[in-house]
């Protein structure tokens, strides 16, 4: 049995701490979190688990075969880094990093250890991404062309980090998985309306090896919650829409078919497609419960995680490029020269 720690019992940490006391061949040993009131609740909701003021304490526990860290983006690599040295494997959530060199002196810990290090990209795990990727991988919608997506609400505003490493960040570990692509170019432009605070909106162009192109659009001040992709590929498209409570991905026969008229591309025609719309069934399991029992599967066989450290690397890599591009009014930033070897 694996004994879990879970540090940081704030926005995600019950989340995590939820699913894996539901998860079979773990159990939750303890929850550290700094906040009294935060470990009240935490007591309550399992007072079977040790309830700790300091991550020390948790750490010293030896029940604990592995961490999960849900702390801000900024103490990610000290705590990360001591769970590691501890000979613990380690869940953090995302982003990995505050830098893409942080991330690289985890992902050697944690191979110089033999450790499981894993990335909470939850998106990844759920059935609709699942079965996006699958339609991509099994030819059904061509060359992939674009991937469109717009992801705003109402806040949640934070302090260490803007809002493409907030939300921009899903749409990037999506984009890794689906395409099973690295970026090679991004662009991006932000603005900041809230004085004292982060960049609050920003729309990237992210260029993939590959050929395809993505536009993500990101805001914390929008007057409704969008969770929309469009993806387009040369025979099929597919929407997403992650609020919908059903139908979450359509699937459309629609596209363009150029038709050349005569020798010269000038000249050649374009006619478009129109055929039918299906919704594919997609499973109602919760993507955390299945990134949890996956975090378990990954120890107790020794297997590298979908979402492990180089994932995570890879996604920082790319919000750094990202808002060094934003800083300087969309310039675009080559990854490809800087991408480390997999």
């Amino acid at each position: 049995m694996i004994g879990i720690g879970v540090v940081g019992y704030g926005y995600w940490g019950p989340n995590l701490a939820r699913c894996f006391a539901e998860t079979e061949g773990c159990r939750l040993v303890a929850i550290a979190d700094g906040d009294a009131a935060a470990l009240t609740r935490a007591g309550k909701r399992h007072p079977s688990a040790t309830q700790y003021t300091r991550f020390d304490d948790l750490l010293a526990d030896p029940r604990i075969d592995a961490i999960v860290i849900a702390t801000p983006v900024h103490t990610h690599f000290a705590l990360a880094q001591a769970a590691l040295a501890s000979g613990r494997h380690a869940l953090v959530e995302k982003p990995m990093t505050e830098s893409a060199a942080q991330a690289e002196a985890l992902i050697a810990l944690a191979a110089q250890r033999g450790l499981i290090l894993m990335v909470d990209h939850t998106f990844v795990y759920t059935p609709a991404i699942q079965k996006i990727k699958q339609l991509i991988a099994s030819g059904e919608l061509g060359e992939v062309y674009y991937y469109d997506s717009v992801r705003v609400n109402l806040g949640l505003f934070q302090s260490d980090v803007n809002v493409i490493w907030d939300l921009a960040v899903h749409d990037l570990a999506i984009l890794q998985y689906v395409l099973d692509d690295r970026p090679a170019t991004v662009s991006a432009n932000g603005v900041r309306h809230v004085a004292g605070s982060p960049e609050n909106m920003a729309h990237l162009t992210v260029y993939y090896e590959s050929g395809p192109v993505a536009h993500l659009s990101v805001n914390w001040l929008a007057p409704v919650k969008v969770r929309q992709t469009l993806i387009g590929g040369s025979r099929k498209m597919i929407v997403y829409n992650e609020l919908e409570p059903s139908e979450k991905i359509k699937v459309y026969d629609s596209g363009v078919v150029c038709a050349p008229a005569g020798e010269t591309v000038d000249r050649m025609r374009v006619s478009y497609r129109t055929g039918d719309m299906w919704a594919p069934r997609i499973d109602v399991k919760e993507a955390l419960l299945t990134e949890a029992e996956h975090f378990i599967a990954c120890i107790r066989d020794g297997a590298t995680p979908i979402t492990d450290g180089r994932v995570g690397l890879s996604v920082v890599e790319t919000l750094e490029a990202a808002t060094q591009s934003m800083r300087r009014r969309g310039h675009p930033f080559q990854l490809s020269q800087i991408l480390r070897a997999s």
